[in-house]
């Protein structure tokens, strides 16, 4: 028998490899002879560019890039040589994840890094380069990365722009002379896993601006400042993208990868499917069992276990999710290509106690299907 695991990571309890790993310990106490293929997936969030690098065989390189609060930290990125392709995690430069609470500003956090990440893919020959969007600390509308690859945002009095999406109310010239010239020749595909606009109540600031640290006040105060930036970007480009489906993640980067980098975007989950080679992974497999920390009506808007689930689909390849927790409208995934979904507590427990206990739970869950599922009629 052949079984599938492609989980994603269970937040703030096991990464993607991880979760995998403790799922195949279940399937071969149940069944030692199981033909377990074991692929870690990511859908643009944390974790991408290690589920990229496992998938491909990538390069894992380093370069000192400045984080969201431009303090110097050493990025990880993948470069794939022989398609001339670099992985680039917006999260290894400017995540949320390398600041402490009390160090989250949505006001003055920055893309700077990004865009010197860019700069590094640009410098070693990348043709094209696929963007992460997932994990930002940032709500600058991708500015700090603009910066970085020479773009100009000046204020009335001709001074550059301080850090952070707050400073994009005062931006009185865009000058885009100045962008490295390579960009031209470089194939940008973003992956996004929302589909949020820019602005307004579904937008980045409205939506994520509290979790990076933004108040009420700032929140509106944000959401002014990136009208007045696409405002301004639409004048100077010719086009509009502050409406478009994904423009918002991570704090508005998915606008400035379509606007400035023209870039594709992608449901991240997509993109590294495809690099993962998915399609052939499930066309020999006879059971799929993925899987993340919550599983709920969000999840239809690209995250893994209903990207996995769709692409199996078509396949006609049945699909077992597991998650930490199964929150609300999370039937509408049978609709999806879930075949059956569970969560992993055995009993009434907390957040704080379940969380040490995820891969014991997953072993346990995985052990129980597939002795299951051996012996359905």
């Amino acid at each position: 028998m052949n079984v599938l695991l492609c989980p994603d990571s269970f937040k703030d309890a096991l990464s993607a490899q991880e979760a995998a790993a403790a799922m195949a310990r279940g399937v071969q106490r149940a069944l030692p002879s199981a033909q377990v293929q074991a692929c870690p997936l990511a859908d643009g969030g944390e974790g991408s560019l290690d589920a990229l690098i496992a998938a491909t065989g990538a390069e894992r390189r380093q370069l000192n890039a400045q984080d969201a609060l431009g303090r110097p930290r050493k990025a990880t990125w993948g470069w794939l040589g022989d398609q001339r392709t670099a992985f680039i995690e917006l999260a290894e430069a400017s995540g949320l994840q390398h600041l402490s609470t009390e160090e989250r500003n949505a006001l003055h956090t920055s893309t700077f890094g990004v865009g010197e990440l860019l700069l590094a893919a640009l410098d070693q020959g990348a043709e094209k380069a696929l963007l992460l969007l997932g994990g930002s600390a940032t709500n600058d509308g991708g500015a700090g990365m603009l910066q970085a690859l020479g773009a100009r945002l000046l204020d009335h009095n001709g001074e550059p722009l301080p850090p952070g999406g707050a400073a994009l109310s005062q931006l009185a010239n865009l000058t885009l002379e100045g962008l490295d010239p390579r960009l031209a020749g470089l194939t940008v595909e973003a992956a996004v896993d929302v589909d949020n606009p820019l602005l307004g109540a579904r937008g980045a600031s409205a939506v994520f601006g509290p979790q990076k640290g933004a108040s009420p006040d700032e929140v509106e105060q944000l959401d002014r400042a990136l009208s007045h930036f696409a405002d301004m970007s639409a004048a100077v480009l010719g086009n509009d993208y502050r409406m478009l489906p994904g423009a918002g993640a991570a704090g508005g980067m998915g606008f400035a990868a379509k606007a400035f980098l023209n870039a594709s975007l992608k449901p991240g989950i997509e993109m590294i499917m495809q690099q993962a080679d998915m399609a052939t992974l499930l066309a020999r497999t006879d059971l799929v069992i993925t899987g993340e920390g919550r599983l709920d009506g969000q999840s239809l808007a690209g995250k893994t276990p209903i990207g996995v689930s769709r692409a199996a689909q078509r396949l006609n390849k049945p699909v077992i999710v597991l998650a930490g927790s199964l929150g609300d409208g999370w039937q509408a995934c049978f609709d999806q290509g879930v075949t059956a979904a569970f969560a992993l507590a055995d009993g009434p427990m907390t957040l704080q106690e379940a969380l040490p206990r995820t891969a014991e739970l997953l072993e346990a869950r995985c052990e129980s299907l597939l002795r299951l599922w051996l012996n359905r009629p």
